[in-house]
């Protein structure tokens, strides 16, 4: 079959199925916006989008596109900066009309196509606090299939560490539950979207003790002794502190180091935690105080707005040496813009004390993370800001730990996929095998087979 009688057998299927009102093809007025993602470089452009309205609907999708031999693409928020949601000549199931979020019983229930943002704000009301990323558009499915890395991780751990259950959509069009399959929720809670589509969670909520957080400027000139003080203070740091650290550039104060603290633990310890903070050199500012997790979220939506075109890289170092801060450093004084940046991100407390074969996620040892982005607008020329990227991801290399953060690796980085999930790979693929035989689903990407062994 080629491929223009593929794509018309497909629209005609999705439409038959779950109506004309509900596909989007090329040349439709909804079809831009149905294709626009976060990262504005993301050029790939699918056949359909289609917007199920429910699982039934979803498994009508994902059969047609099977049936008819084109490729399957899943759009939660749309904000993987790798694009993933856009599939080239694919169909689209665009989950934003599932984003239905409710709770009780301290736990939520959302729809597979609920942002971050989404499911804070219904929390909210009941006094209770989510594991989710530090972005509010973020889906929250995507976020937490592959990890979740967020300000809550010491007490509340990964966002994949409380997924507590999800409805799921298959290749073949069955609609399961992870109540009746625990190998699968053993999967998705790190694994990715590799598995089918996930159009319903159930996520474990906590108490809200009273966030305090904020923002805290250092001067670029005392960077390496603020960041040589880091690595002391996230060493014994207690669970209640989360504190991302951000290589950057802000406008009117131009280079500086950004720390984004917040304390999560209980409220009567939070001004010494955060004091420390504070001592970590002489700042040029601070917003530290009580916050709501919204006021949070909103707090980083801000200063990373959409519209830019992004290169990202990932390295994960088990500390903060000498030798890395000194690459760090150079690097930042070398950026090609002030969209260039390095965000250092700190895994420690709860999300060290999950078994490391109770979840797909690779590394529960204490690490760090860091995110070297390459943010530029659409005018500018892009091969400075992919070469820097890629020489700081490679200067890091022999410093760093073996692997990655899976949704920040791409399949072209299997040097880095390859260790990505660790001492899990082997049982991972095996699943991957049993509940989609035939690759319909392609998210955050996966070891070889070859690689099993590790």
């Amino acid at each position: 079959m080629r491929s223009a009688d593929a794509t018309g057998s497909l629209v005609h299927l999705v439409e038959q199925r779950l109506g004309a009102q509900r596909v989007f093809t090329q040349g439709h007025s909804a079809y831009a916006e149905a294709v626009q993602v976060w990262n504005e470089a993301v050029t790939a452009r699918p056949a359909v989008v289609v917007r199920p309205r429910n699982a039934v609907q979803t498994a009508a999708a994902i059969t047609a596109a099977v049936e008819c031999g084109v490729g399957v693409s899943v759009r939660g928020g749309g904000h993987d900066f790798a694009g993933r949601a856009l599939r080239e000549g694919g169909l689209v199931i665009d989950l934003g009309d599932m984003r239905e979020v409710w709770v009780a019983d301290g736990e939520a229930v959302a729809g597979g196509g609920a942002r971050a943002a989404d499911v804070v704000a219904a929390a909210a009301p009941y006094g209770l606090n989510v594991a989710t990323g530090t972005a509010g558009v973020v889906g929250m499915a995507g976020l937490t299939l592959g990890g979740g890395y967020g300000p809550l991780l010491g007490t509340a751990g990964l966002a994949a560490d409380n997924l507590l259950s999800a409805e799921v959509v298959l290749a073949d069009g069955r609609i399961v539950s992870t109540d009746d399959d625990p190998e699968l929720l053993w999967a998705l809670r790190g694994g990715g979207g590799n598995f089918g589509v996930v159009t319903e969670m159930g996520i474990r909520l906590h108490p809200d003790r009273g966030l305090v957080g904020g923002l805290v400027l250092f001067p670029w000139s005392d960077a390496s002794d603020v960041l040589a003080r880091y690595t002391d203070l996230i060493a014994g740091a207690p669970d209640g502190l989360t504190l991302l650290m951000e290589l950057t550039v802000v406008p009117e104060v131009g280079p500086c180091l950004l720390a984004v603290p917040v304390w999560s633990g209980e409220r009567h310890q939070a001004d010494a935690a955060l004091d420390r903070v504070l001592r970590l050199g002489t700042p040029l500012s601070s917003t530290l105080g009580p916050a709501s997790q919204r006021d949070l979220l909103e707090q980083f939506d801000q200063q990373v707005p959409a519209g830019m075109h992004w290169d990202l890289r990932t390295r994960s170092v088990a500390t903060l040496t000498p030798d890395i801060i000194d690459i760090l450093i150079a690097a930042a004084d070398r950026r090609p813009g002030p969209g260039a940046g390095i965000g250092v991100r700190q895994f420690h407390g709860a999300a060290t004390r999950v078994g490391a074969d109770q979840t797909a996620f690779g590394r529960r040892s204490a690490h760090v993370v860091l995110e070297i982005s390459g943010g530029r607008p659409a005018h500018e020329d892009p091969d400075a800001y992919r070469a820097w990227v890629e020489d700081v991801s490679s200067n890091l290399a022999p410093h760093a730990l073996p692997g990655g953060y899976p949704n920040f690796l791409t399949p072209d980085q299997q040097d880095q996929v390859a260790h990505a999930y660790g001492q899990n790979t082997a049982r991972l693929l095996d699943l991957k095998r049993a509940y989609d035989p035939g690759g319909v689903f392609t998210a955050t990407p996966l070891p070889d087979r070859q690689e099993r062994h590790l």
